[in-house]
Protein backbone atom coordinates (compact mmCIF):
# COMPACT_ATOMS: atom_id res chain seq x y z
CA UNK A 1 0.00 0.00 0.00
CA UNK A 2 2.70 2.37 0.78
CA UNK A 3 4.55 3.45 -1.82
CA UNK A 4 7.09 6.70 -0.54
CA UNK A 5 7.68 9.44 1.95
CA UNK A 6 8.18 13.08 1.21
CA UNK A 7 9.49 14.56 4.28
CA UNK A 8 8.08 18.53 4.74
CA UNK A 9 10.74 20.31 6.38
CA UNK A 10 10.27 24.28 7.90
CA UNK A 11 12.00 27.12 6.04
CA UNK A 12 12.40 30.74 7.09
CA UNK A 13 13.17 32.13 3.79
CA UNK A 14 12.40 30.21 0.43
CA UNK A 15 15.30 31.89 -1.59
CA UNK A 16 17.65 31.13 1.04
CA UNK A 17 16.47 27.50 1.17
CA UNK A 18 16.14 27.00 -2.38
CA UNK A 19 19.87 28.33 -3.01
CA UNK A 20 21.04 26.02 -0.43
CA UNK A 21 19.31 22.83 -1.77
CA UNK A 22 20.09 23.49 -5.68
CA UNK A 23 23.48 24.86 -5.18
CA UNK A 24 24.96 22.75 -2.31
CA UNK A 25 22.98 19.31 -2.32
CA UNK A 26 22.66 19.63 -5.87
CA UNK A 27 18.77 19.31 -5.96
CA UNK A 28 16.45 20.94 -9.04
CA UNK A 29 13.13 22.74 -8.04
CA UNK A 30 9.75 20.93 -9.00
CA UNK A 31 7.52 23.26 -7.77
CA UNK A 32 6.93 26.42 -5.82
CA UNK A 33 3.95 27.63 -4.71
CA UNK A 34 4.47 30.56 -2.67
CA UNK A 35 5.21 29.85 0.97
CA UNK A 36 5.28 25.83 -0.04
CA UNK A 37 8.46 24.18 -2.25
CA UNK A 38 9.19 20.85 -3.50
CA UNK A 39 12.74 20.32 -4.44
CA UNK A 40 14.27 16.87 -5.88
CA UNK A 41 17.41 14.51 -6.57
CA UNK A 42 17.00 11.06 -8.04
CA UNK A 43 14.27 9.24 -6.33
CA UNK A 44 14.43 11.87 -3.00
CA UNK A 45 11.48 14.77 -2.67
CA UNK A 46 11.96 17.07 -0.11
CA UNK A 47 9.00 19.54 0.62
CA UNK A 48 9.50 22.64 2.32
CA UNK A 49 6.65 25.21 4.21
CA UNK A 50 7.22 28.73 5.33
CA UNK A 51 7.62 29.10 8.99
CA UNK A 52 9.00 32.69 9.46
CA UNK A 53 8.76 32.46 12.82
CA UNK A 54 11.29 29.39 13.34
CA UNK A 55 13.80 29.82 15.65
CA UNK A 56 16.91 27.86 14.09
CA UNK A 57 18.11 26.73 17.57
CA UNK A 58 15.04 25.29 18.97
CA UNK A 59 14.40 23.21 15.09
CA UNK A 60 14.46 19.51 15.30
CA UNK A 61 13.60 19.26 11.94
CA UNK A 62 15.96 16.16 10.14
CA UNK A 63 15.43 13.56 8.00
CA UNK A 64 17.94 10.19 6.86
CA UNK A 65 18.40 9.74 3.13
CA UNK A 66 20.00 6.20 2.37
CA UNK A 67 22.63 6.60 -0.48
CA UNK A 68 24.27 3.81 -2.72
CA UNK A 69 28.09 5.54 -2.80
CA UNK A 70 28.12 7.53 0.24
CA UNK A 71 31.68 7.95 -0.83
CA UNK A 72 30.72 9.86 -3.99
CA UNK A 73 28.15 12.14 -2.29
CA UNK A 74 30.43 13.07 0.44
CA UNK A 75 33.71 13.99 -1.97
CA UNK A 76 31.00 15.81 -4.13
CA UNK A 77 30.06 18.31 -1.56
CA UNK A 78 33.24 18.81 0.32
CA UNK A 79 34.02 19.64 -3.23
CA UNK A 80 31.41 22.05 -3.94
CA UNK A 81 32.39 23.34 -0.15
CA UNK A 82 29.46 22.66 1.51
CA UNK A 83 29.82 22.82 5.09
CA UNK A 84 29.88 19.17 7.10
CA UNK A 85 28.08 19.23 10.31
CA UNK A 86 30.78 19.17 12.99
CA UNK A 87 29.52 16.30 14.42
CA UNK A 88 28.73 14.65 11.46
CA UNK A 89 31.65 13.84 9.93
CA UNK A 90 31.79 10.87 7.74
CA UNK A 91 32.20 8.01 9.62
CA UNK A 92 31.09 4.62 10.16
CA UNK A 93 28.37 3.74 12.94
CA UNK A 94 28.11 0.89 15.44
CA UNK A 95 24.45 0.53 13.62
CA UNK A 96 25.98 -0.29 10.43
CA UNK A 97 25.55 2.00 8.77
CA UNK A 98 28.35 4.63 7.32
CA UNK A 99 26.98 8.09 7.65
CA UNK A 100 27.36 12.57 7.32
CA UNK A 101 25.43 15.13 8.30
CA UNK A 102 24.86 18.52 7.07
CA UNK A 103 22.52 21.52 8.68
CA UNK A 104 20.39 23.38 6.17
CA UNK A 105 19.87 27.42 6.76
CA UNK A 106 17.26 26.66 8.82
CA UNK A 107 19.34 24.19 11.44
CA UNK A 108 17.59 20.81 9.41
CA UNK A 109 19.57 18.00 10.26
CA UNK A 110 20.27 16.29 6.90
CA UNK A 111 22.06 12.77 7.57
CA UNK A 112 23.18 11.01 4.62
CA UNK A 113 23.65 6.74 5.56
CA UNK A 114 24.52 3.66 3.46
CA UNK A 115 24.48 0.33 4.81
CA UNK A 116 28.18 -1.38 5.03
CA UNK A 117 26.81 -4.69 5.32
Amino acid sequence: MLTYVHPKLPMRDKTQSKNYYLNQLGFVEVSDYGDYLILSKDNIEIHFFEFKELKPRKNYGQIYIRTNDINELYQSLIDNNTAIHPNGKLEIKPWGQKEFSVLDPDANLITFGQSIE
